[in-house]
């Protein structure tokens, strides 16, 4: 197994500790953690790799990562309403996920009607 494959999962139990850890302290601190852009780094890092650097590779699989990070944000709108109107883990997560979905497929549907990436 190559550090690429085996370095990122270490580093996500990493944060998971952290995390865990932190929200005892500090919920700022561990909201902090929880949103680092270590995945983007470590994709960003992997991509570059694969492609040996190719600039016009790696620039349109940053376009991409900066486009998909408007359906995680609107996840955390989603899970922020729903822990708001009360609801239980499940039904926080599921209007989490559920606006992630939607957001990303009309991402997905207006990228190719543009022909963005």
């Amino acid at each position: 197994m190559k550090s690429q494959e085996v370095l990122p999962v270490l580093i996500s139990i990493l944060i998971i500790i952290a995390v865990a850890f932190l929200q005892r302290q500090s919920k700022l601190a561990a909201a902090i953690i929880s949103t680092t852009p270590i995945r983007a780094a470590l994709a960003i890092w992997v991509i570059y790799a694969a492609v040996n650097g190719s600039k016009e590779a790696v620039v349109k699989f940053n376009q991409s990562v900066a486009l998909s990070l408007i359906p995680t944000f609107l996840f955390a709108v989603g899970a922020w309403y729903a822990a708001r109107a009360d609801m239980k883990i499940g039904g926080i997560l599921l209007s989490g996920y559920g606006t992630w979905a939607i957001a990303t497929g009309i991402l997905y549907l207006l990228r190719q009607r543009l022909g963005i990436g």
